[in-house]
């Protein structure tokens, strides 16, 4: 039974590729803000200060991890992937230069401009431009070892999924620096 799950979820993601990917790292990605909103409204609270889940938040990072960043994903890394092929040295870290540094910060500019913007806030700038470089920072610490293990030793065709699967930690970092005072 579980062989056939597997061939059949292998199946789609080879003939749906970039639906699959957006299907896995909306679920990933909303699930991150979901665990998040759990841990800091309902678990890490007294029970006079409990409240309920933001669904609005939540439908926000869904368009974000449906529509905007597996897309952007998948043919960021099949580019990449055929562009630098191989897991020499010099390789790797040619993609994670180039995955870090090109890649990542419009992505997080992206996060914090389209995020305020559907919030509806007056200046859709003011908090990339307040809290871009922590984030870019606490990016570098967390993503340069998590994709060198992706570009070592994850196939190119699984490579959004375990990007999501990355990325569940991540948006969990990510919300809670949003949550934040800078």
């Amino acid at each position: 039974m579980a062989t056939r799950i597997s061939m059949a979820v292998k199946a789609l993601f080879k003939k749906y590729p970039m639906a699959s990917n957006a299907v896995v790292y909306g679920t990933l990605i909303t699930g991150a803000e979901f665990t998040q909103q759990t841990m800091t409204k309902k678990i890490l609270v007294k029970d006079s200060e409990r409240e309920q889940i933001d669904k609005g938040s939540l439908g926000r990072y869904a368009i974000m991890g449906t529509l905007i960043y597996p897309n952007i994903l998948y043919i960021w890394y099949r580019w990449l992937d055929r562009r630098y092929v191989g897991t020499a040295t010099k390789t790797i870290v040619k993609k994670l230069l180039l995955d870090q540094f090109v890649l990542t910060p419009p992505l997080l500019c992206a996060f914090f401009i389209i995020m305020s913007a559907m919030e509806g806030k007056a200046d859709i700038l003011e908090e990339c431009r307040r809290k871009m470089v922590p984030t870019f920072q606490t990016s570098c610490m967390f993503w340069l070892p998590a994709q060198t293990l992706n570009f070592i030793f994850v196939p190119p065709v699984a490579r959004v999924v375990y990007v999501g699967t990355c990325a569940f930690i991540w948006i969990n970092i990510l919300v809670w620096i949003k949550r934040q005072k800078y």
